[in-house]
């Protein structure tokens, strides 16, 4: 009988479990969904139960046909930024402020005041926001301080679903440095910014390799997932560094571009990264001693999913009659409005934005309407606008990486409107791997492998990808695009005082 490799992608909407031959070959792949609890203010929480049961769930149905014993390790890459307590017998205290979370302004605001006089950007490789985790932890210090006296450890997803398998509490350098608590250069929790805090050590769990092995199932999480207590646990990391890794970023100098809920340009590099403008991150790799760079945008597949919630009634239900996707129909309406929708501008930031602007205040809008513009013109004119700001992104990493050509990955761009839209507007050839939607479980799966030692290194991320034809830019429409994106820029610096009354 033939080996294998599990690996969970806990994502914002769901967890897919993916089952691979440790020869790597896709064996097959599920899904179970779950639901974000959104609210005024920048909420933005999940129950922590619903990400374990859909691991549960996910890893009943993957092992249908599969003997228990074969799988050699399981291992995972997850949405990072949370801020998630429990206590010390790992009870969740309340629901799970997840990355998209942005009610913490009041605590980044004072961590900014009290970190006056140190460069907390070189520090941390990531500006003082708060999308991240521990302005998330001093938010609950701060207006459910019975909650924080409780807590015993704050964890981010995949962290959580490894207490569940092992009872151990740890997370990974990838995840830690997505905390904004996590000294880059150092690699450890920055005594620095807890102090500012005003939050203990103590409450953050020890960070390890994301290729080692925290431990074996225990017999209560063997039986519920249908495993064996011989099961290896791999601690895995977040699922902005395992899109590198998955998209075969293991080089430094390698690119990528990630289109799904969110949509982020990162890859691999053997230095820290930073940029003057402050509009980049950079994390910790789950490949040990490198980094990744990488510029992030809130709403990229969600902004087309508000656009065919909204608008797409139609073409959904005509979806369904046909048994075809609706985003399939949808990307055939883009194709009828040309290149630069007629026009019409959409700025993307309809859960405020990150990367290039950092600004939570900021919204979405459409701008530039006419009696003419039609539903094609409106859908193009999202994808276009998501490109845009990918294309600010991009400007930020070519002033410290040479770009001309990246690996283009995410089910938003499964179309191939969309990466001709990505590649057009960004100027730069784009190829995608043969499992675009794949690139992070694949990732969680080399980990794995590395981590019970099927693997020698991360170069094994060859015997999982192929790549098809590349995308290139098409030079016909550069000037229409040189244009609407000076547009784009300069209509967010208008529309900027406005956010904060809207």
């Amino acid at each position: 009988m033939g080996k294998y490799l599990l690996a969970h992608d806990i994502g914002t909407s769901g967890n897919k479990a993916t089952l691979f031959a440790v020869e790597g070959k896709l064996i097959k792949s599920t899904h179970a969904g779950y639901d974000v609890s959104y609210g005024e203010g920048g909420i933005a929480e999940q129950n922590p139960q619903d990400w374990w049961d859909a691991v549960c769930t996910c890893t009943k149905e993957i092992m249908e046909g599969i003997a228990p014993e074969d799988i050699l390790a399981v291992s995972f890459s997850a949405q990072m930024q949370c801020c998630l307590v429990v206590d010390r017998e790992g009870q969740v205290l309340r629901p799970a402020m997840i990355w998209a979370d942005t009610r913490a302004k009041k605590q980044a605001k004072e961590l900014t005041e009290k970190l006056a006089g140190i460069d907390s950007y070189e520090l941390l490789g990531h500006p003082i926001s708060p999308s991240y985790s521990i302005e998330k932890l001093m938010w609950i210090r701060d207006n459910e301080p019975e909650v924080y006296e409780k807590t015993h450890q704050m964890l981010q997803v995949k962290d959580y679903i490894i207490y569940r398998m092992t009872g151990q509490f740890v997370t990974d350098h990838s995840d830690a440095s997505g905390t904004n608590a996590y000294d880059l250069t150092n690699q450890c929790w920055a005594k620095e910014i807890l102090k500012a805090a005003d939050i203990s050590e103590e409450k953050l769990p020890k960070i390890y390799a994301s290729t080692d092995v925290i431990g074996n199932l225990t017999e209560e999480a063997a039986k519920e997932l249908g495993l064996t207590v011989q099961t290896k646990v791999v601690c895995g990391g977040g699922d902005g560094a395992c899109s590198a890794l998955g998209a075969g970023c293991v080089e430094a100098g390698e690119m990528f571009l990630c289109f799904g809920t969110s949509a982020w340009i990162a890859g691999t590099t053997d230095e820290k990264v930073l940029d003057d403008a402050k509009q980049c991150m950079c994390f910790a790799h789950v490949i040990p001693g490198k980094y990744v760079p990488c510029g992030t945008m809130q709403s990229a597949g969600s902004a087309y999913s508000y656009i065919r919630n909204t608008f797409c009634q139609e073409e959904v239900q005509k979806a369904k009659e046909l048994g075809k996707s609706s985003w399939e129909l949808m990307n055939a309406l883009v194709e009828q409005s040309p290149a630069g929708a007629k026009g019409l501008i959409f700025l993307p930031y309809l859960a405020g934005e990150r990367s290039p602007r950092w600004n939570p205040e900021a919204s979405g809008s459409f701008l530039g309407i006419r009696m003419y513009h039609e539903k094609a013109d409106y859908i193009r004119s999202v994808l276009e606008g998501v490109a845009m700001n990918m294309e600010l992104i991009l400007q930020a990493h070519r002033k410290n990486i040479p770009v001309e050509k990246m690996i283009l990955t995410g089910g938003g761009a499964k179309g191939d409107i969309v990466a001709k839209i990505l590649a057009d507007v960004l100027e730069c050839e784009m190829k995608r791997p043969d499992y675009m939607e794949e690139s992070t479980s694949i990732a969680a799966a080399v980990i794995a492998g590395v981590g019970c030692g099927v693997y020698e290194d991360f170069h094994a991320i060859n015997k999982f990808i192929t790549f098809g034809k590349p995308i290139l830019p098409d030079e016909s429409v550069k000037d229409i695009y040189h244009k609407r994106k000076n547009i784009f820029d300069g209509a967010y610096d208008a529309l900027k005082p406005l956010y904060t009354e809207l």
